[in-house]
């Protein structure tokens, strides 16, 4: 008797594992309706023969993320919308939020992850899904928050591949250049013109893309990560700020609050930097209109004489990017644009703005999916 209760526990447990593998190996796809509408907030300038900054804030929710195929949909109607307006020509650079690359993590993975009502659902699922890459890239990981190192890590080389798939391939479908905002990596580095992943930390980097659909130049990281990111994702060098040649001008890109520190800008003018693009991203649904917390770095810089908590987070995100800065920033003109939707439970907050002659212009509207233009 005790060898038969053995044998169909035993059994029992076989089917309950093989059940589970081919579970894990099976990815339906879920109809899906996604808003391709973009709406032209902010047009700053005459059309001439300099080129123009073009951001653009998208809508973008888990589901977007399902397949690169249905991704590309959506990017590509809100390019197709501003080539009808006129906004787009061989000069033209995009400039797309941050981290709008790291949610590829989410792409080829089961409607249950899309379908949660809250992040820590998903991920449970996304780790549920995946237990064998997720169990090595755990023991891999090197940041205090394992789990979420693991997270970004496990998927890194297709995340890696469908980025540089997605936004040089929009790149080259355009004729633009393409600032692509920013992607969570392992040691992320260009080599004969392709996107590649190395071993070590997770920078929060950027990669712009020339109108042939190739990295131009080496991935900027992110020098001063976020509160929320610190526990998975490394600083960057802060010697190294960079600045590539496009059709428009030397262009600098800054990721996130990076574009608050003077020092960058220090750099960006030693360079020549004539553009400015910051992708940025601000977690929280009503984080723009609460207290500034204040500087992402240890220390403060000198120049700047901003409190926490004197002044809304909105507010020093215009305060500080570019015109504020001492030395003022040399370039002529720059843009921030941030990463809007709703991933789950996490609300996204950030209304993007340029500046431009010496004064800033933002979109006071930040429901929905919104262009916003800068002919140079």
């Amino acid at each position: 008797m005790r060898k038969l209760l053995a044998f169909t526990v035993t059994l029992a447990l076989v089917a309950t594992v093989a059940a589970y593998l081919v579970w894990t190996q099976e990815r339906p796809v879920a109809h899906y309706l996604s808003d391709l509408r973009i709406t032209l907030a902010v047009n700053e300038g005459q059309p001439a023969d300099r080129g123009n900054l073009l951001g653009i804030q998208p809508q973008l929710y888990p589901a977007d993320y399902q397949s690169l195929e249905r991704l590309h949909l959506k990017l590509a109607a809100y390019l197709q919308n501003a080539r009808d307006q006129g906004l787009i020509n061989d000069k033209t650079i995009v400039v797309l939020p941050e981290h709008i690359g790291t949610w590829l993590m989410l792409t080829g993975e089961k409607n249950e992850v899309y379908q949660a009502l809250h992040v820590k659902d998903a991920m449970n699922w996304l780790s549920l899904s995946n237990p064998v890459q997720f169990l090595r890239a755990w023991i891999s990981a090197t940041g205090t928050s394992r789990s979420d190192d693991a997270y970004l890590r496990m998927k890194a080389p297709t995340m890696a591949r469908d980025y540089q798939v997605l936004f040089g391939g929009l790149a080259k479908e355009f004729g633009v250049t393409v600032v692509a905002g920013s992607i969570a990596l392992p040691n992320p580095t260009v080599r004969q013109g392709q996107l590649q992943i190395g071993h070590g930390a997770l920078y929060n980097a950027s990669v712009v893309f020339a109108a042939d659909g190739l990295p131009i130049g080496d991935p900027q990281r992110q020098l001063y990560p976020i509160y929320d990111e610190r526990g998975f994702i490394e600083p960057g060098d802060e010697n190294i700020v960079s600045v590539v040649d496009t059709p428009a001008g030397r262009l600098g890109v800054l990721v996130g609050s990076d574009s608050w520190y003077p020092d960058n800008y220090r750099k960006l003018n030693e360079q020549g930097a004539q553009l400015i693009a910051v992708p940025a991203f601000v977690l929280g649904r009503d984080t723009w209109e609460r207290p500034w917390r204040g500087f992402k770095s240890v220390s403060t810089p000198p120049e700047i004489s901003l409190k926490p908590e004197e002044l809304s987070e909105g507010e020093a995100w215009r305060r500080l990017t570019l015109i504020s800065q001492q030395p003022i920033s040399q370039a002529s003109a720059g843009m921030s644009v941030f990463l809007r939707g709703q991933f789950w439970d996490l609300g996204t907050a950030g209304q993007s703005f340029l500046s431009h002659a010496g004064h800033i212009s933002a979109d006071g509207d930040a429901q929905g999916a919104r262009l916003l233009n800068i002919w140079l």
